[in-house]
């Protein structure tokens, strides 16, 4: 049997995480190692725990998640952070993508939900679908900056399977509207990721907002 996955719980109100921890700890494969009130308790719950997977709200006292998950990330080989929020559209989310959190969930999200985000996060996706974060990022606006040379490296076919994905497109509509399987877009899209150095799909929408490319 696997060891369960890691989680660390952030949020300033007890209660909250008392009830997050009764549903992650219910699972057999899922366990909660740590908690904390504010981001800078967090960084010592992390240092000192080595979770999988962070569940960070993002306005705490004394230091908010924007800031914890910062410098998380900073840190050699990071755990997984997912914000959460009260917003459907929080810039704050929006933010901390950029930073390079996996995603965020809403505060009132079926236990289900919040179960299923933890174990895909866990695998090295995203918990947000990308043509959710392309509505994220159209609300929050864009930070453009420069085409990196890297683009530049993206063969004709990748460039289209890239505009596509960037639209929020999944496997299967990008396959069906370029004539291609499922398997051989998988390929291009890893292919992608690898050279514009992008963790996932929902990187890869950041990426097209912060250079123009959407």
């Amino acid at each position: 049997m696997t060891d369960p996955i890691r989680v660390v719980l952030v949020d300033d109100q007890s209660l909250f995480r008392a009830g997050i921890r009764m549903v992650v700890d219910s699972q057999p494969d899922l366990s909660v190692v740590g908690e904390a009130g504010d981001g800078k308790e967090a960084l010592a719950v992390v240092a000192r725990v080595q979770p999988d997977v962070v569940l960070m709200d993002i306005r705490m006292p004394v230091m908010d998640g924007l800031a914890a998950t910062a410098e998380l990330l900073a840190r050699p080989d990071p755990p997984r952070v997912v914000m959460l929020t009260t917003f459907d559209l929080d810039e704050a989310a929006a933010r901390a993508i950029r930073q390079g959190a996996s995603g965020f969930l809403l505060k009132d999200a079926d236990p289900e939900f919040l179960l299923a985000a933890i174990r895909t996060v866990h695998a090295g996706s995203a918990v947000i679908a990308a043509a959710a974060t392309r509505e994220l990022f159209a609300a929050a606006g864009p930070e453009t900056r420069p085409v990196p040379a890297s683009f530049q490296t993206l063969t004709d076919r990748e460039r289209e399977v890239f505009a596509l994905a960037a639209r929020g497109l999944s496997n299967a509509e990008i396959a069906a509207r370029e004539f291609l399987s499922e398997a051989t877009v998988k390929t291009h899209i890893s292919r992608i990721l690898t050279k514009l150095a992008l963790r996932d799909r929902v990187q890869l929408v950041v990426f097209a907002y912060d250079h123009g490319l959407n």
